[in-house]
């Protein structure tokens, strides 16, 4: 079954608060549904007229009405603009569901851009009515490595009358998406690129509220993550051992569970000498393992990442996520290279997290690993935790 990697942000118009385009995205145990709305204008208006449509076919969709009766509702909701004779707000939306198949539906907003294996692809659609309104609806399958880029016309028309006389332009849009693409760049890359290259050609300043929203289908990735020896060290091999099987990333966070695999599996632990952040404990080497680091200040660090991570709906910095140390690394791979997480979290008590005399944030371990495993829920990870 594949996983749907999401990733979104919003400019706002030069000047304004909020923002007239709104993002609603729910995960349902089928598929994962996603929207994308433009209000008329900008401001307040805009963000009120923009939250309830997209809210109202969200909402109506979860729930398992069909798409003519969400724009039904929307249309007897919101009127039409008597001056300009147009909708108060554009949407497009698009449900990927986990068995390969997908439904888009779009009324005024920029075509959804599809690439496969490195190429543009058509999106075949049929014109509908739907209570009065013109819609473009899709129904087709998809596969794994396929990526959707949905824009609100703020990127579209980024840079018209200054940079650009006639705006990016729609094919110029597909064809950078294409590029991150080809350079296999995950969602998030891709849309912090096309966030700074839209606010380049807006000179700072974005004339309009500027949206990109990009889900690609992938491969599910687990990572086993341990930390904490055992209360029972008789219970090491058998820890060691759940640990280690399968053929997915492992994560070791912690001296002394470094120390407890590499002596269950005969190894070597090599200290990394060079590192560049003082705060940051260095990582060490394990055959056989992707990461090891050291366990409470790196996982501290990397909740922080992972914080901000969520508060900003997915939003990456990439300078704190390509940082040269293990935080940040531990940071990356969770964010960009993990659908599924499995912990092995022992539970004795470290006597060196007891002393008084270090800080309070050594003495709260397990309180740690489980808020890293309620990020990662909120992310839409699947998590197990395991106990020893």
């Amino acid at each position: 079954m594949m996983h749907i990697d999401i990733a979104w942000k919003s400019l706002n118009k030069y000047g304004e608060e909020l923002c007239g385009d709104k993002v609603e995205i729910v995960h349902a145990p089928d598929s994962d549904i996603l929207v994308l709305s433009d209000g008329l204008g900008s401001g307040v208006k805009a963000n009120i007229l923009a939250s309830l449509t997209s809210k109202i076919i969200i909402t109506m969709l979860r729930e398992g009405l069909s798409v003519d009766d969400a724009v039904d509702t929307i249309a007897h909701t919101l009127p039409i603009c008597k001056v300009r004779q147009i909708a108060y707000s554009t949407f497009s939306i698009l449900q990927l569901f986990h068995d390969g198949r997908a439904y888009l539906v779009e009324f005024d907003n920029p075509a959804c851009i599809f690439i496969r294996n490195g190429k543009l692809m058509e999106i075949p659609y049929e014109l509908r009515e739907i209570a009065g309104k013109s819609v473009r609806e899709s129904k087709f399958d998809i596969c794994l490595g396929d990526m959707f880029a949905m824009v609100s016309d703020g990127v579209v028309f980024a840079g018209v009358g200054a940079i650009l006389n006639l705006g990016w332009q729609w094919e110029n849009v597909a064809q950078f998406f294409l590029e991150c693409a080809q350079k296999n760049l995950s969602v998030h890359r891709v849309v912090a690129q096309v966030s700074q290259v839209v606010d380049n050609f807006y000179m700072g300043k974005p004339g309009d509220d500027s949206t990109f929203l990009v889900a690609q289908a992938v491969n599910r990735k687990n990572i086993h993550f341990f930390s904490g020896p055992p209360v029972d060290p008789n219970q090491d091999e058998t820890l060691v051992r759940d640990f280690m099987r399968g053929s997915c990333r492992k994560v070791v966070c912690g001296g002394t569970s470094a120390n407890i695999v590499a002596r269950v599996l005969g190894r070597k632990i090599r200290t990394n000498l060079n590192f560049n952040d003082p705060s940051i404990p260095p990582t060490g080497e394990i055959q056989g393992i992707d990461l090891v680091t050291e366990g409470v200040l790196t996982i501290n660090r990397t909740l922080e990442i992972l914080r901000m991570f969520c508060e900003q709906n997915g939003e990456i910095n990439l300078k704190d996520l390509d940082a040269d140390n293990g935080a940040a690394s531990l940071a990356r791979m969770l964010i960009e290279d993990c659908t599924d997480l499995t912990m092995y979290v022992g539970k004795a008590i470290n006597p060196a997290h007891q002393n008084p005399n270090l800080p309070m944030d050594l003495s709260i371990k397990m309180r740690l690993l489980s808020e890293l495993a309620d990020l990662m829920r909120r992310m839409g990870r699947r998590v197990e935790v395991r106990y020893y």
